[in-house]
């Protein structure tokens, strides 16, 4: 696997290692040589791959998925059939029939940039279609618990959060929750009605959250063990 490495000279003393959301991170003081540079470089591949034996969940982040003909994506008790064709035409678009998801791209991109569209299609895609009985999951628990007024319920690909509640009572889901058990997709779900009636992370908020599901603190550990998994 070829992991990206993003080197940082600043001013600074020590020398540090990270692994980013999508890079290897090493950060050493000016006035490094080329040769102690190498020398740290070396280093950090035996610090990543000593982390990864110990994490290997980490790994998972930079593994590059490829979109082909014939692959499949599972949500639930939906399979969703990938039919992918390279055309002539300047744009990307796609269609969702009878689960079948069939990708136009066009062949005037870079092979990049036709990755980056497809997930965004197939995201959009699926998101789509699961909307309706997404939206009645959330309305049948603000009904039970809430009785809150919502302006309207989206579910969009968002990788920096799982859920989110504005000002105007809108809530957005990201549609990587798509890929969690339906407990989890409920707190989260809980946790954005909750904002309805408080909007901060206050003690009154997370009192709100504990009296509709006093086991919430289980479904957070279970996205942060499992979160980097669920994607398109």
């Amino acid at each position: 696997m070829t992991l990206p490495l993003d080197v940082w000279v600043e001013r600074r003393r020590d020398i540090r290692f990270s692994i980013a959301r999508k890079s290897i991170n090493l950060r050493v003081p000016y006035g490094i040589s080329q040769k102690q540079l190498n020398e740290q470089i070396e280093l950090t591949k035996q610090w990543v791959s000593g982390v990864f034996q110990k994490k290997p969940e980490l790994k998972e982040r930079f593994v590059v998925k490829t979109y082909q003909t014939g692959d499949t994506i599972q949500l639930k008790d939906i399979t969703y059939t990938l039919f992918i064709k390279l055309t002539d035409k300047k744009g990307h678009h796609a269609q969702l029939k009878e689960n079948q998801i069939h990708l136009h791209l066009t062949s005037q991109d870079s092979p990049d940039n036709r990755h980056k569209a497809a997930k965004k299609l197939i995201s959009r895609l699926i998101s789509k279609h699961a909307l309706p009985e997404f939206a009645k999951r959330v309305d049948t628990l603000n009904d039970q618990f809430f009785q809150e007024e919502i302006n309207n319920i989206r579910i969009k690909y968002n990788h920096s959060n799982w859920g989110s509640c504005s000002s105007k009572r809108n809530l957005n889901f990201s549609s990587r929750l798509l890929f969690a058990p339906d407990d989890v997709v409920d707190y989260v779900i809980i946790h954005e009605l909750a904002h309805l009636k408080e909007a901060n992370h206050s003690p009154r908020f997370w009192a709100i959250v504990a009296n509709v599901m006093p086991n919430y603190k289980e479904k957070e550990r279970w996205l942060k063990i499992h979160g980097k998994q669920l994607d398109f």
